[in-house]
Protein backbone atom coordinates (compact mmCIF):
# COMPACT_ATOMS: atom_id res chain seq x y z
CA UNK A 1 0.00 0.00 0.00
CA UNK A 2 2.81 2.38 0.80
CA UNK A 3 4.43 1.89 -2.57
CA UNK A 4 1.12 2.25 -4.43
CA UNK A 5 0.23 5.42 -2.59
CA UNK A 6 3.62 6.95 -3.09
CA UNK A 7 4.38 7.20 0.62
CA UNK A 8 7.85 7.13 2.02
CA UNK A 9 9.24 3.99 3.59
CA UNK A 10 7.96 4.06 7.20
CA UNK A 11 11.30 2.75 8.40
CA UNK A 12 12.77 6.17 7.61
CA UNK A 13 10.19 7.90 9.85
CA UNK A 14 10.35 6.10 13.17
CA UNK A 15 9.83 9.03 15.53
CA UNK A 16 6.27 10.28 15.52
CA UNK A 17 6.88 13.17 17.95
CA UNK A 18 9.30 15.00 15.70
CA UNK A 19 9.88 18.72 15.12
CA UNK A 20 6.97 19.04 12.69
CA UNK A 21 4.41 17.26 14.90
CA UNK A 22 5.54 19.31 17.90
CA UNK A 23 5.44 22.54 15.88
CA UNK A 24 1.94 21.90 14.54
CA UNK A 25 0.72 20.92 18.01
CA UNK A 26 2.14 24.08 19.58
CA UNK A 27 0.73 26.20 16.76
CA UNK A 28 -2.72 24.72 17.39
CA UNK A 29 -2.44 25.46 21.12
CA UNK A 30 -1.23 29.06 20.67
CA UNK A 31 -3.61 29.93 17.85
CA UNK A 32 -6.61 28.43 19.64
CA UNK A 33 -5.66 30.34 22.79
CA UNK A 34 -5.51 33.55 20.73
CA UNK A 35 -8.80 33.33 18.85
CA UNK A 36 -10.75 31.62 21.67
CA UNK A 37 -9.84 34.47 24.03
CA UNK A 38 -11.42 36.83 21.52
CA UNK A 39 -14.40 34.53 20.93
CA UNK A 40 -15.07 34.29 24.68
CA UNK A 41 -15.58 38.04 25.03
CA UNK A 42 -16.99 38.78 21.57
CA UNK A 43 -20.69 38.62 22.69
CA UNK A 44 -20.00 41.03 25.55
CA UNK A 45 -17.98 43.29 23.21
CA UNK A 46 -20.90 43.39 20.77
CA UNK A 47 -23.24 44.20 23.64
CA UNK A 48 -21.23 47.37 24.34
CA UNK A 49 -22.16 48.49 20.82
CA UNK A 50 -25.85 48.02 21.57
CA UNK A 51 -26.39 45.55 18.71
CA UNK A 52 -29.10 42.87 18.63
CA UNK A 53 -28.36 39.24 19.49
CA UNK A 54 -29.14 38.30 15.87
CA UNK A 55 -25.88 39.95 14.87
CA UNK A 56 -23.89 37.34 16.77
CA UNK A 57 -25.55 34.52 14.85
CA UNK A 58 -25.02 36.36 11.57
CA UNK A 59 -21.34 36.92 12.30
CA UNK A 60 -20.81 33.27 13.30
CA UNK A 61 -22.75 31.96 10.30
CA UNK A 62 -20.92 34.08 7.72
CA UNK A 63 -17.54 33.30 9.28
CA UNK A 64 -18.16 29.54 9.43
CA UNK A 65 -19.45 29.51 5.85
CA UNK A 66 -16.42 31.41 4.56
CA UNK A 67 -14.13 29.09 6.52
CA UNK A 68 -15.74 26.01 4.92
CA UNK A 69 -15.28 27.50 1.44
CA UNK A 70 -11.63 28.29 2.22
CA UNK A 71 -11.01 24.71 3.40
CA UNK A 72 -12.36 23.27 0.15
CA UNK A 73 -10.39 25.71 -2.03
CA UNK A 74 -7.20 25.32 -0.02
CA UNK A 75 -7.42 21.54 -0.12
CA UNK A 76 -7.89 21.58 -3.90
CA UNK A 77 -5.06 23.98 -4.68
CA UNK A 78 -2.49 22.92 -2.09
CA UNK A 79 -1.87 19.53 -3.77
CA UNK A 80 -0.80 21.39 -6.93
CA UNK A 81 1.98 23.32 -5.16
CA UNK A 82 5.44 21.94 -4.50
CA UNK A 83 5.48 23.60 -1.08
CA UNK A 84 2.43 23.67 1.18
CA UNK A 85 4.00 25.32 4.22
CA UNK A 86 3.76 28.96 2.95
CA UNK A 87 -0.05 28.58 2.74
CA UNK A 88 -0.13 27.41 6.36
CA UNK A 89 2.02 30.37 7.46
CA UNK A 90 -0.23 32.81 5.57
CA UNK A 91 -3.34 31.26 7.15
CA UNK A 92 -1.95 31.63 10.67
CA UNK A 93 -0.87 35.22 9.99
CA UNK A 94 -4.31 36.11 8.60
CA UNK A 95 -6.09 34.60 11.61
CA UNK A 96 -3.82 36.43 14.05
CA UNK A 97 -4.28 39.80 12.32
CA UNK A 98 -8.03 39.34 12.05
CA UNK A 99 -8.35 38.63 15.78
CA UNK A 100 -5.98 41.27 17.13
CA UNK A 101 -7.69 44.04 15.13
CA UNK A 102 -11.06 43.33 16.81
CA UNK A 103 -10.07 46.12 19.18
CA UNK A 104 -10.28 48.65 16.32
CA UNK A 105 -13.91 47.78 15.59
CA UNK A 106 -16.55 50.40 16.37
CA UNK A 107 -19.57 48.79 14.69
CA UNK A 108 -20.92 45.26 14.25
CA UNK A 109 -19.98 45.44 10.55
CA UNK A 110 -16.35 45.86 11.53
CA UNK A 111 -16.52 42.80 13.79
CA UNK A 112 -18.14 40.81 10.97
CA UNK A 113 -15.37 41.74 8.51
CA UNK A 114 -12.55 41.00 10.96
CA UNK A 115 -14.07 37.75 12.25
CA UNK A 116 -14.67 36.57 8.67
CA UNK A 117 -11.05 37.40 7.80
CA UNK A 118 -9.76 35.45 10.79
CA UNK A 119 -11.95 32.46 9.99
CA UNK A 120 -10.97 32.57 6.31
CA UNK A 121 -7.37 32.21 7.49
CA UNK A 122 -8.39 29.25 9.67
CA UNK A 123 -10.02 27.64 6.67
CA UNK A 124 -6.96 28.14 4.46
CA UNK A 125 -4.58 26.55 6.93
CA UNK A 126 -6.66 23.56 8.08
CA UNK A 127 -6.21 21.06 5.19
CA UNK A 128 -2.61 22.21 4.69
CA UNK A 129 -1.77 21.69 8.36
CA UNK A 130 -3.25 18.19 8.28
CA UNK A 131 -1.40 17.31 5.07
CA UNK A 132 1.90 18.51 6.57
CA UNK A 133 1.21 16.50 9.72
CA UNK A 134 0.42 13.30 7.81
CA UNK A 135 3.55 13.71 5.67
CA UNK A 136 5.76 14.05 8.76
CA UNK A 137 5.00 10.59 10.21
CA UNK A 138 4.54 7.02 9.06
CA UNK A 139 1.03 5.65 8.42
CA UNK A 140 1.46 3.45 11.50
CA UNK A 141 1.60 6.54 13.73
CA UNK A 142 -1.10 8.73 12.14
CA UNK A 143 -3.35 8.27 15.17
CA UNK A 144 -0.76 9.49 17.67
CA UNK A 145 0.20 12.49 15.54
CA UNK A 146 -3.38 13.65 14.95
CA UNK A 147 -4.34 12.85 18.54
CA UNK A 148 -1.48 15.00 19.84
CA UNK A 149 -2.55 17.91 17.63
CA UNK A 150 -6.18 17.64 18.79
CA UNK A 151 -5.08 17.48 22.43
CA UNK A 152 -2.96 20.63 22.10
CA UNK A 153 -5.77 22.45 20.28
CA UNK A 154 -8.23 21.59 23.05
CA UNK A 155 -5.82 22.68 25.78
CA UNK A 156 -5.86 26.11 24.14
CA UNK A 157 -9.66 26.12 24.25
CA UNK A 158 -9.60 25.17 27.96
CA UNK A 159 -7.08 27.87 28.93
CA UNK A 160 -8.56 30.67 26.78
CA UNK A 161 -11.76 31.46 28.79
CA UNK A 162 -9.81 31.60 32.06
CA UNK A 163 -7.15 33.78 30.45
CA UNK A 164 -9.78 36.12 29.03
CA UNK A 165 -11.52 36.42 32.40
CA UNK A 166 -8.22 37.15 34.19
CA UNK A 167 -7.02 39.70 31.61
CA UNK A 168 -10.31 41.58 31.63
CA UNK A 169 -10.02 42.02 35.38
CA UNK A 170 -6.39 43.13 35.16
CA UNK A 171 -7.12 45.48 32.24
CA UNK A 172 -10.16 47.09 33.88
CA UNK A 173 -12.60 45.53 31.39
CA UNK A 174 -10.77 47.01 28.39
CA UNK A 175 -11.71 44.83 25.40
CA UNK A 176 -9.32 46.75 23.15
CA UNK A 177 -6.33 45.84 25.31
CA UNK A 178 -7.47 42.23 25.65
CA UNK A 179 -7.67 41.87 21.86
CA UNK A 180 -4.17 43.37 21.65
CA UNK A 181 -2.92 40.66 24.03
CA UNK A 182 -4.11 37.97 21.58
CA UNK A 183 -1.21 39.03 19.35
CA UNK A 184 1.24 37.25 21.68
CA UNK A 185 -0.07 33.66 21.33
CA UNK A 186 -1.06 34.37 17.71
CA UNK A 187 2.49 35.44 16.84
CA UNK A 188 3.91 32.42 18.68
CA UNK A 189 1.72 30.16 16.51
CA UNK A 190 3.18 31.73 13.37
CA UNK A 191 6.76 31.42 14.67
CA UNK A 192 6.54 27.74 15.57
CA UNK A 193 5.13 26.95 12.12
CA UNK A 194 7.97 28.89 10.48
CA UNK A 195 10.81 27.45 12.55
CA UNK A 196 9.71 24.00 13.74
CA UNK A 197 7.66 22.60 10.86
CA UNK A 198 9.83 20.89 8.24
CA UNK A 199 8.31 20.17 4.84
CA UNK A 200 9.41 17.18 2.78
CA UNK A 201 10.25 17.41 -0.89
CA UNK A 202 7.18 16.44 -2.92
CA UNK A 203 6.05 16.39 -6.51
CA UNK A 204 2.96 18.57 -7.10
CA UNK A 205 -0.17 16.97 -8.55
CA UNK A 206 -0.75 17.90 -12.22
CA UNK A 207 -3.56 20.40 -12.80
CA UNK A 208 -6.96 18.79 -13.31
CA UNK A 209 -10.43 20.13 -12.65
CA UNK A 210 -11.97 19.97 -9.19
CA UNK A 211 -14.52 17.40 -10.34
CA UNK A 212 -11.89 15.15 -11.89
CA UNK A 213 -9.72 15.34 -8.79
CA UNK A 214 -12.70 14.50 -6.59
CA UNK A 215 -13.64 11.53 -8.78
CA UNK A 216 -10.04 10.29 -8.65
CA UNK A 217 -10.18 9.82 -4.88
CA UNK A 218 -10.57 6.17 -3.77
CA UNK A 219 -13.98 4.53 -3.44
CA UNK A 220 -13.29 3.71 0.22
CA UNK A 221 -12.74 7.43 0.90
CA UNK A 222 -16.10 8.27 -0.67
CA UNK A 223 -17.83 5.64 1.49
CA UNK A 224 -16.03 7.16 4.47
CA UNK A 225 -17.35 10.63 3.51
CA UNK A 226 -20.90 9.28 3.30
CA UNK A 227 -20.65 7.90 6.84
CA UNK A 228 -19.10 11.14 8.11
CA UNK A 229 -21.82 13.21 6.46
CA UNK A 230 -24.63 11.01 7.80
CA UNK A 231 -23.25 11.12 11.32
CA UNK A 232 -22.51 14.84 11.04
CA UNK A 233 -26.11 15.67 10.11
CA UNK A 234 -27.09 14.58 13.63
CA UNK A 235 -23.99 15.61 15.60
CA UNK A 236 -25.19 18.90 17.07
CA UNK A 237 -22.84 21.47 18.64
CA UNK A 238 -22.17 20.44 22.24
CA UNK A 239 -22.67 24.01 23.43
CA UNK A 240 -26.38 23.15 23.09
CA UNK A 241 -25.87 20.83 26.05
CA UNK A 242 -25.11 23.86 28.21
CA UNK A 243 -28.55 25.26 27.41
CA UNK A 244 -30.14 21.87 28.13
CA UNK A 245 -28.35 21.60 31.49
CA UNK A 246 -29.44 25.09 32.51
CA UNK A 247 -33.06 24.39 31.57
CA UNK A 248 -33.20 21.02 33.35
CA UNK A 249 -31.29 22.06 36.50
CA UNK A 250 -32.92 25.45 37.10
CA UNK A 251 -36.09 24.04 38.77
CA UNK A 252 -34.00 22.35 41.49
CA UNK A 253 -30.90 24.56 41.73
CA UNK A 254 -32.13 27.98 40.70
CA UNK A 255 -30.98 29.93 37.65
CA UNK A 256 -27.60 31.12 38.99
CA UNK A 257 -26.48 27.74 40.40
CA UNK A 258 -27.76 25.91 37.32
CA UNK A 259 -25.69 28.17 35.05
CA UNK A 260 -22.59 27.62 37.20
CA UNK A 261 -23.11 23.85 37.18
CA UNK A 262 -23.54 23.85 33.39
CA UNK A 263 -20.28 25.73 32.88
CA UNK A 264 -18.46 23.38 35.29
CA UNK A 265 -19.57 20.22 33.49
CA UNK A 266 -18.70 21.82 30.13
CA UNK A 267 -15.17 22.29 31.44
CA UNK A 268 -15.25 18.57 32.31
CA UNK A 269 -16.27 17.95 28.67
CA UNK A 270 -13.17 19.77 27.40
CA UNK A 271 -10.85 18.00 29.84
CA UNK A 272 -12.01 14.59 28.58
CA UNK A 273 -11.82 15.88 25.02
CA UNK A 274 -8.15 16.82 25.46
CA UNK A 275 -7.23 13.60 27.27
CA UNK A 276 -8.97 11.18 24.94
CA UNK A 277 -7.76 12.89 21.77
CA UNK A 278 -4.28 11.69 22.65
CA UNK A 279 -5.36 8.35 24.12
CA UNK A 280 -7.61 7.79 21.10
CA UNK A 281 -4.65 8.37 18.81
CA UNK A 282 -2.71 5.52 20.43
CA UNK A 283 -5.77 3.28 20.20
CA UNK A 284 -6.28 4.15 16.52
CA UNK A 285 -2.70 3.07 15.75
CA UNK A 286 -3.28 -0.35 17.31
CA UNK A 287 -6.74 -1.23 16.00
CA UNK A 288 -8.63 -0.63 12.77
CA UNK A 289 -9.29 3.07 12.56
CA UNK A 290 -12.80 2.66 11.18
CA UNK A 291 -13.71 0.55 14.24
CA UNK A 292 -12.28 3.19 16.59
CA UNK A 293 -14.31 5.80 14.72
CA UNK A 294 -17.42 3.62 14.98
CA UNK A 295 -16.90 3.48 18.76
CA UNK A 296 -16.69 7.30 18.79
CA UNK A 297 -19.95 7.55 16.84
CA UNK A 298 -21.60 5.05 19.19
CA UNK A 299 -20.68 7.22 22.19
CA UNK A 300 -22.57 10.09 20.57
CA UNK A 301 -25.63 7.84 20.27
CA UNK A 302 -25.29 6.69 23.89
CA UNK A 303 -25.02 10.32 25.00
CA UNK A 304 -28.22 11.25 23.15
CA UNK A 305 -30.06 8.20 24.55
CA UNK A 306 -28.89 9.07 28.07
CA UNK A 307 -30.34 12.56 27.65
CA UNK A 308 -33.70 11.02 26.75
CA UNK A 309 -33.76 8.23 29.34
CA UNK A 310 -31.95 9.36 32.50
CA UNK A 311 -33.44 11.67 35.15
CA UNK A 312 -32.05 15.20 35.09
CA UNK A 313 -29.42 15.96 37.70
CA UNK A 314 -25.87 17.24 38.07
CA UNK A 315 -24.38 13.74 38.00
CA UNK A 316 -26.41 12.83 34.94
CA UNK A 317 -25.09 15.90 33.10
CA UNK A 318 -21.56 15.13 34.25
CA UNK A 319 -21.92 11.71 32.56
CA UNK A 320 -23.37 13.28 29.42
CA UNK A 321 -20.58 15.83 29.11
CA UNK A 322 -17.93 13.15 29.72
CA UNK A 323 -19.47 11.04 26.95
CA UNK A 324 -19.62 14.11 24.73
CA UNK A 325 -15.97 15.06 25.26
CA UNK A 326 -14.79 11.47 24.72
CA UNK A 327 -16.97 11.13 21.62
CA UNK A 328 -15.57 14.27 19.97
CA UNK A 329 -11.99 13.28 20.84
CA UNK A 330 -12.26 9.81 19.28
CA UNK A 331 -14.29 11.13 16.35
CA UNK A 332 -11.91 13.92 15.30
CA UNK A 333 -8.70 11.95 15.83
CA UNK A 334 -9.94 8.81 14.07
CA UNK A 335 -11.53 10.76 11.20
CA UNK A 336 -8.30 12.60 10.41
CA UNK A 337 -6.03 9.57 10.73
CA UNK A 338 -8.41 7.34 8.72
CA UNK A 339 -8.65 10.00 6.01
CA UNK A 340 -4.84 10.09 5.77
CA UNK A 341 -4.74 6.29 5.58
CA UNK A 342 -7.35 5.98 2.82
CA UNK A 343 -5.85 8.52 0.41
CA UNK A 344 -2.39 8.72 -1.19
CA UNK A 345 -0.13 11.35 0.32
CA UNK A 346 -0.01 13.51 -2.80
CA UNK A 347 -3.81 13.96 -2.59
CA UNK A 348 -3.99 14.63 1.16
CA UNK A 349 -4.75 18.32 0.73
CA UNK A 350 -7.83 17.63 -1.38
CA UNK A 351 -8.98 14.80 0.91
CA UNK A 352 -8.68 16.87 4.08
CA UNK A 353 -10.31 19.88 2.43
CA UNK A 354 -13.36 17.89 1.33
CA UNK A 355 -13.59 16.19 4.74
CA UNK A 356 -13.49 19.55 6.52
CA UNK A 357 -16.21 20.93 4.25
CA UNK A 358 -18.47 17.89 4.78
CA UNK A 359 -17.99 18.31 8.53
CA UNK A 360 -18.73 22.04 8.29
CA UNK A 361 -21.97 21.46 6.39
CA UNK A 362 -22.92 18.69 8.83
CA UNK A 363 -22.26 20.95 11.83
CA UNK A 364 -24.51 23.63 10.38
CA UNK A 365 -27.35 21.26 9.42
CA UNK A 366 -27.29 19.27 12.65
CA UNK A 367 -27.44 22.25 14.98
CA UNK A 368 -30.20 23.90 12.94
CA UNK A 369 -32.29 20.71 12.68
CA UNK A 370 -31.83 19.70 16.31
CA UNK A 371 -32.67 23.24 17.39
CA UNK A 372 -35.86 23.31 15.30
CA UNK A 373 -36.97 19.86 16.50
CA UNK A 374 -36.24 20.85 20.09
CA UNK A 375 -38.30 24.03 19.82
CA UNK A 376 -41.18 22.39 17.95
CA UNK A 377 -41.45 18.92 19.54
CA UNK A 378 -39.25 18.87 22.64
CA UNK A 379 -35.79 17.59 23.53
CA UNK A 380 -36.73 13.89 23.32
CA UNK A 381 -37.53 14.08 19.59
CA UNK A 382 -34.50 16.30 18.91
CA UNK A 383 -31.98 14.01 20.60
CA UNK A 384 -33.74 10.92 19.28
CA UNK A 385 -33.02 12.25 15.78
CA UNK A 386 -29.38 12.73 16.75
CA UNK A 387 -29.12 9.20 18.19
CA UNK A 388 -30.63 7.65 15.04
CA UNK A 389 -28.17 9.35 12.68
CA UNK A 390 -25.24 8.60 15.00
CA UNK A 391 -26.14 4.89 14.92
CA UNK A 392 -26.56 4.97 11.12
CA UNK A 393 -23.14 6.59 10.72
CA UNK A 394 -21.65 4.03 13.12
CA UNK A 395 -22.97 1.11 11.04
CA UNK A 396 -21.70 2.60 7.78
CA UNK A 397 -18.20 3.34 9.08
CA UNK A 398 -17.93 -0.07 10.79
CA UNK A 399 -18.72 -1.72 7.42
CA UNK A 400 -16.10 0.32 5.56
CA UNK A 401 -14.02 -1.87 3.28
CA UNK A 402 -10.48 -0.60 3.29
CA UNK A 403 -8.00 -1.45 0.54
CA UNK A 404 -5.60 -4.26 1.31
CA UNK A 405 -2.23 -3.13 2.57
Amino acid sequence: MIAKNGRADPSTKTRWLNSTVLGIGLASLFSDLSHEMATTVMPAFLATMGVAAAWLGFIEGVSDGLSSFAKMASGYYTDRFQRRKPIAVFGYVLTTLGVVTFGLATTAWHVLALRATAWFGRGLRTPVRKALLAAAVSPETYGRAFGFERMMDTLGAIIAPAAAWFLLRVLNQSYTHLFAFTLIPGALAVLVIVFLVKEKERAPVPHISFGMQLRALPAAYKQFLLAVGLFGAGAFAHTMLILLAIQKLTPTLGAARAASAAVAVYLLHNVFYAAFAFIGGFIADRFKKNIVLAVGYSLAAIMAIAIMMLPAGVWMFALIFILGGTNVALEETAEDSLCAELVAEEHHGMAFGVLATVNGVGDFLSSVIVGILWAAFGSTIAFGYSAALSLAGMVLIARLRQPRT
